[in-house]
């Protein structure tokens, strides 16, 4: 694409990367769109997916595929590392651990946040976040082996500890992750067990404000309370998690007391997000200030201070409390692709706005919330316009019929339908890609010969 164009780079290919790469899609400027996944996530949707409502394909589709038709658009596959301000280069590493350098003329950081533990990174050993395609998988193998495992317990303290779920964070993913995991168990596995009673399954919902959903009206998440209590979600409002074991999670009251202790197999984590390691590096190298989360303080145009040619939208925008929902990171990046087509026609940029489109989350079959402006619905109205809306937004023709298609199977009957799972293989190292190479499998350790070996007693497995 050397044809002396304006090269965009956008770095993150969820709604604002998504949004701004579309809008430039038949402007006349390169645009190079780099994402570690090389797929959108509609992550909206992605409990269903930890859950076994919905599939992977349902809520993800290949960059390449989506912008197959617009020839000034290139997907590449790759983590960005390094910014170069004076050269206006930002290196990017593959998943080999191999690197390649990317030019720019205008750089729109789109990458959006990461899962935070407060300091406590350990935790996440113990109880993984809700942000990528394999966070919902390592979600679902946790919650569907878990029964697996109590079944083949005796009634006891080790029984109740696998079908004891801990979820910290009562926002909208906290929210419908604690929600999902009771109707799965009251609903979808009641009759497929012998042994335990699905039904009697514990889901603690931790936060340390005094409601879940504070980002909604009060009455709203008054009304959101009920329906999970009446689910049987156990609420522990005024608490903080402040720490997580193999076997179970510490809950200390903010107001003081005694900490409470859970024996739980499985901890679920959606408490707090921080910026990921290339936005902090990012605000370092431009001399751009940040908020203790990472968040950019940017110009009212979405420019970074004394860099004009560099654009943050979504998550990452430090300005005006701006919400860390879709619909910004959306709006935002059809702001930037705007000012860009200006500036091609020799216009003066205009400063962002957004547009609060409202609020919606899901509790159960039948009842979920929204909150546009001054209108309230809850319950069974409230549902279909969640429906709808996340049906409006999901990316691609096909994964819109056939999410409505799984989402009608699963109305009609209890069973979800996208419920396997893997729990990988102990006789071979895993041969895959990382991003890390700390992340690479630890291969097995040598067997040293002794007395009897190479009997079937002694044959290394």
């Amino acid at each position: 694409m050397s044809n002396g164009r304006m090269k965009v780079l956008i770095i993150g290919g969820g709604f604002g990367g998504l949004f701004c790469a579309r809008r430039l899609g038949r402007v006349d400027v390169d645009v190079t769109l780099l994402d570690r996944a090389a797929g959108h996530l509609f992550q909206p949707l992605l409990y269903q997916c930890a859950t076994g409502t919905l599939s992977i394909g349902h809520i993800s589709r290949p960059l390449r595929e989506e912008f197959a038709r617009h020839r000034n658009v290139r997907t590449l596959l790759g983590e960005a590392v390094e910014l170069d301000p004076g050269a206006r280069t930002v290196t990017a590493r593959r998943p080999d651990e191999t690197t390649f350098t990317l030019d720019y003329d205008v750089l729109v950081i789109a990458a959006g946040m990461q899962q935070s533990y407060f300091n406590n990174a350990q935790f996440a050993a113990w109880a993984p976040g809700m942000k990528t395609l394999d966070d919902a998988l390592s979600i679902r193998q946790r919650l569907f082996t878990a029964f697996e495992i109590a079944e083949t317990l005796p009634p006891g303290r080790d029984r109740d500890a696998w079908l004891t779920f801990v979820v910290a964070g009562g926002g909208p993913t906290g929210v419908e992750l604690a929600g999902q995991i009771r109707e799965m168990a009251t609903r979808t596995l009641a009759n497929e067990f012998h042994s335990i009673e699905p039904e009697e399954a514990r889901v603690l919902l931790c936060d340390g404000g005094d409601r879940v959903l504070k980002s909604f009206a009060p009455d709203l998440a008054e009304k959101a309370t009920r329906t999970l209590q009446k689910l049987g979600v156990e609420m522990r409002m005024g608490v903080h998690v402040t720490d997580v074991r193999r076997d179970g999670v510490t809950v200390t009251p903010k107001a003081g007391g005694p900490d409470e202790v859970h024996a739980a197999r499985t901890v679920l984590w959606t408490a707090g997000v921080e910026a990921v390691p290339f936005a902090r590096h990012i605000a370092e190298v431009l001399g751009a200030k940040s908020d203790r989360s990472g968040r950019i303080e940017v110009d009212p145009d979405l420019s970074v201070p004394g860099h004009p040619e560099v654009f943050v939208v979504g998550d990452l925008v430090g300005r005006d409390k701006l919400p860390g929902v879709a619909e910004n990171a959306m709006q935002g990046g059809l702001h930037v692709a705007a000012c860009i087509r200006r500036e091609l026609e020799g216009k003066p940029r205009r400063p962002y706005r957004y547009r609060d489109l409202g609020s919606a989350a899901y509790i159960s079959r039948g009842n979920a919330l929204l909150q546009v402006g001054p209108v309230r619905v809850a319950g069974f109205v409230g549902w279909l316009a969640w429906g709808f809306i996340h049906i409006a937004f999901l990316t691609g023709v096909r994964n819109r019929v056939s999410t409505v298609a799984t989402w009608l199977a699963t109305i009609a009957r209890a069973s979800r339908y996208h419920r396997a799972f893997m729990l990988g293989s102990d006789s071979m190292p895993e041969q895959r890609y990382t991003w890390s190479a700390w992340d690479a499998p630890t291969p097995p350790p040598e067997v040293q010969p002794g007395p009897g070996a190479g009997s079937p007693d002694h044959t290394p497995r």
